[in-house]
Order: C-alpha cells, then structure tokens, then sequence
C-alpha cells in the first residue's frame, strides 16, 4: 500500500516552513515535502522529507511509486529578483517544474477516481500597470485587471495559473471514458514579510530586508525609493490563506485564482515603522532603477473581496499587529 499524503514542494523556502508547520500542526495530514535543500526544521515522526529536484524524472517517478498524493503545495520557485538574471532557467524551474507536477496530479487523479488538489500560490507579479498615473487611478485591482507582467517571473506564474485552468477543465487519459479533473485552485500573493527566515530573491524584499539589518544595527541602502507602495502580508497569514483556500466546499468557489492581501505601505512608511523599533537603524534610499520599475507596475493594493466572499478570507494580521506582535519581536530575539 501507498502511504497517503500531502506534498508540499519548495518546503525549505519562506513560505514552505510557515506552511509545513501548521499543516502538520493541523494533526490531519502526513506530510511529505520535497525540496532542493535539507529541511531547515526537524519533522516530527510519520512525516517524511525527500531531498531532489522537481525536474528530475527520477524524483517524480519516486513520488508515483511510494505514495498516494492526495493533495499538492506547489511552493517551489524561482523568485522575482532572481528570475531575472537567469530568465530560461526560471521558466524552465516555474513553468516545466509546475507542468510535470500538474501533469502528475491529473494522472493520479485517474488512477485514483478522485480529484487531487493542486494548490498553486501565484503572485503580484502578474500584474503590470502601465504608468504611476495607472497605479494611482487604480488603486485596488481586482484578479481581472491589468494582467500584463512585466518579469520572467510574473510571466510564469500567469502561464503557470492559467495551465492550471486548462488542466483542470481539458485533461483526460486517452482510456479514461470519465476523466476526473484535478482540483487547481490559486492564491496571488502580496508581498511577503517573515521573522523566521532570511529574505531569498523576491523583488519586494525590501521590508524584511530594512528590519533584518536594523536588528543586526548595519546600514541599510533600500533600493526602491520612499514613494513606492504595494500591498504586503505578514507570513503566517499566508500559510493560513493557503490552507483556507484548501479547506473551502469546492462548491463556494466561484473562481480558480484568488487575491489575497494584508495591509499596504510605501517604502518611507516602512522605514518609519521600523526606527519606531530601532531607533538607531540607518536605512537610506537608493533605488536600483531597474528593481524600481518593477515594483512601480504592481498594484498599490489588492481587491481580495471575492476571497473574503467565497472562503471568508480575512487577515489575522493588519499593519500594527504585524509589526508589533509578530515581525519586530521575533526578529529581536533572533538576533539577540
């Protein structure tokens, strides 16, 4: 027999240790994660890590062979930032990656009879407004408007989102009289803030990066300028988002893709939070043009009205609960 499971992929990542640990928390899944990393955390027993590479044939013919996937995180990824110097390695990692994973998950939910859930986290990357006067005219978009990426990286998860739509309506076994689809469903992440692990790639990294340096008392040069606004997410709110979208009556969705977001604050608003903790923090502007005007194209906020509706999607964490509560305590006491 199979062992039943939830794969979480990309688990060693941000937002992969914040999700593991309240899935397993959960007590009703057995976990198994993949990652190109050891595991940064011990797993508790009946859990299992495997250690390879999504693009390894071997590695996904290894998760057919010794497990029954129930359901699918697919977290691993090539971030923004980095996606951009290494373009045809990021699609080949966000698109190819993601597309065998899906392709998996459509064929064991034939041999299964049963829809596997396929859980992608998307991000504010899809979108691109054409100019600041765009960005301020509108000022919450909705999952429909202005999807036009203007990074590798957003492109991916686009496509990635909308081969998760195809696959779920069109993909059937040339032997199966009555195919059963997968079960995709999405979230668009804002930018995402973490206490508990290091800033890794993404293009909005700048807030955790401005309280990571403030507590370690180095100088900070934060390269988007003081203007610059997007919305953000404390990183518990995400595992929690995920999981909500997972746990949801397929029946309440109306939509396959879904925002979801926090709080919103420019670059200054930021830096103000931050001395308010660390008075003595030395955080300066000097925006990199071209990370600059990627942030520019993202939206300053985002309509999450259809998640809130459909799933009750609601933060656990706004703007002053995030910072105090979470962010700036746990950060001090990892760097005292």
């Amino acid at each position: 027999m199979r062992k039943k499971v939830t794969l979480v992929t990309g688990a060693a990542g941000e937002v992969g240790t914040s999700l593991v640990q309240k899935l397993i928390s959960g007590g009703e899944r057995t976990v198994l994660t993949l990652d190109l990393s050891s595991l940064p955390y011990e797993l508790p027993e009946r859990h299992s890590h495997i250690q390879g590479d999504i693009l390894d044939s071997g590695v996904v013919a290894r998760l057919v062979a010794e497990f029954e996937i129930e359901a699918i995180f697919h977290l691993a990824a090539l971030l923004s930032t980095r996606a951009e110097f290494t373009p045809e390695t990021a699609h080949r990692v966000n698109v190819d990656g993601t597309l065998a994973l899906l392709r998996m998950a459509s064929e064991q939910s034939q041999w299964r009879g049963d829809p596997v859930q396929f859980v992608f986290p998307s991000s504010i990357a899809v979108y691109g407004l054409p100019t600041p006067e765009a960005k301020k005219r509108y000022s919450r978009v909705r999952e429909f408007e202005w999807t036009n990426p203007t990074t590798m990286y957003g492109c991916n998860k686009l496509y990635c989102e909308l081969l998760g739509r195809y696959l779920s309506q069109h993909y059937k076994q040339l032997s199966a009289e009555e195919p059963v689809m997968i079960d995709f469903r999405s979230v668009r992440f804002p930018g995402l803030i973490s206490a508990h692990t290091l800033p890794s790639g993404g293009t909005s990294d700048y807030a955790p990066e401005m309280l990571h340096a403030a507590a370690k008392a180095e100088p900070y040069p934060c390269f988007v300028g003081p203007d610059v606004r997007i919305p953000f997410m404390a990183m518990p709110d995400a595992a929690n988002a995920l999981v909500g979208l997972s746990t949801a009556p397929k029946e309440n969705l109306s939509q396959l893709v879904y925002n979801v977001t926090s709080f919103s604050l420019s670059a200054a608003d930021i830096r103000e939070l931050v001395i308010a903790a660390f008075p003595k923090a030395d955080i300066t502007f000097e925006p990199d043009l071209k990370r600059q005007a990627i942030v520019e194209t993202w939206p300053a906020d985002l309509d999450d009205t259809a998640a809130a509706r459909d799933w009750s999607w609601k933060p656990a964490y706004d703007r002053e609960r995030a910072f105090s509560e979470y962010l700036i305590p746990n950060i001090q006491k990892r760097y005292r």
